[in-house]
């Protein structure tokens, strides 16, 4: 059974940077695409970043090049650094994975086969 575990979430002041990592039990190449995805409080979970094995990446609109995600495929990581945080940035934020291999990392959410526990990320001064 392949678990994501993420790591690297915390509390940071505005204009701060924070590096999310998602690594995943297993070995080889499993993932054709991972994403990050994030549920701030009181809100619905939305899609923060994607990628795919061959370096496609999608954003979300609200991250303003901000965020970068990347992706390293035989490690079966995915990372997500993020930079100038913002306290609407505040979330939990999930990893997740899907096994089958896309040309865009503009899939649907429901195409994801695994997903982590998440990581608390808190902005405020």
């Amino acid at each position: 059974q392949i678990q994501l575990v993420e790591s690297g979430g915390g509390l940071v002041q505005p204009g701060g940077s924070l590096r999310l990592s998602c690594a995943a039990s297993g070995s080889g190449n499993i993932f054709g695409v991972m994403a990050w995805y994030r549920q701030p409080p009181g809100k619905q979970r939305e899609l923060v970043a994607a990628i795919t094995s061959g370096g496609t990446t999608n954003y979300a609109g609200s991250i303003e090049d901000r965020f970068t995600i990347s992706m390293h495929n035989a490690k079966n990581t995915a990372y997500l650094q993020m930079n100038y945080l913002k306290p609407e940035d505040t979330a939990v934020y999930y990893c997740a994975g899907s096994r089958r291999r896309f040309t865009s990392a503009r899939i649907s959410d429901t195409l994801y086969d695994y997903w982590g526990q998440g990581t608390q990320v808190t902005v405020s001064s």
